[in-house]
């Protein structure tokens, strides 16, 4: 015999409450790999409208098979690419190259823009150059105001001899949630920088994930453990 004062039992989700439970659950599953999916397929399909009608029509696929197979420009994209890059190694690509550049440069709308995206491709495509070191907080836009960001590397020249500082000045990219490609660059002294042991990837989930994604799914409720000197 029960009383109003004995605890509800606890009742179990309803059959709406469960269904909508697994379809939330099962689009976390398949929107990622959706996504995926079309974007690969929609790159695929726009490479192949741009590079297929420069490619003579005897020697593609589709004339022998009859099928219209979709990738077959990106295909030779990248082949295109690949010998591009293997020539401009050697001495003659360099001096053609050189040449070009030198006919670019005399033209002055031409030479704005092209600058502008070699600049553009050289920092993201060139194998030569470094990604960011580590992943580190400072205090930012005021102190007491924590902030993520990546240490991009030592600064030198003109900018190192006017902050006048005794110690190593760094440079700091502070990402923009959801996006982390933008941000803003910063400078600062080396004691004002805290570097984290988490990975410059791990950092970026964080930024991107605006704070609900951490490293090694730690509870981000709970602080993290540091190790006494």
């Amino acid at each position: 015999m029960t009383t109003p004062f004995d605890q509800e039992p606890q009742r179990r989700p309803g059959l709406f409450a469960r269904l909508r439970s697994s379809f939330l659950t099962g689009i976390v599953v398949i929107a990622p790999v959706g996504l995926t999916i079309w974007l690969l397929w929609s790159v695929m399909g726009w490479v192949d409208s741009v590079v297929l009608p420069l490619v003579p029509s005897t020697i593609l696929p589709e004339k022998y098979i009859g099928i219209n197979l979709r990738g077959i420009g990106l295909i030779i994209f990248l082949l295109f690419t690949i010998v591009i890059g293997w020539i401009a190694k050697g001495i003659l690509g360099r001096s053609l190259i050189s040449f070009a550049e030198s006919l670019v440069q005399r033209m002055p709308v031409v030479r704005s823009i092209y600058s502008g995206i070699k600049q553009i491709s050289e920092t993201v495509f060139a194998q030569s150059e470094r990604s960011f070191e580590k992943a580190c907080i400072i205090q930012y836009p005021r102190p007491g105001i924590w902030a993520i960001g990546f240490v991009s590397t030592t600064a030198k020249g003109e900018v190192y001899a006017h902050t006048k500082t005794s110690g190593k000045l760094m440079s700091i990219f502070i990402p923009t949630t959801p996006n982390p490609t933008s941000g803003f660059l910063l400078f600062l002294p080396e004691e004002d920088v805290i570097e984290l042991e988490m990975s410059v990837e791990d950092a970026a989930k964080l930024v991107i994930s605006a704070g609900l994604v951490y490293p090694n799914s730690k509870d981000p409720s709970q602080p993290a453990e540091i190790e006494a000197d």
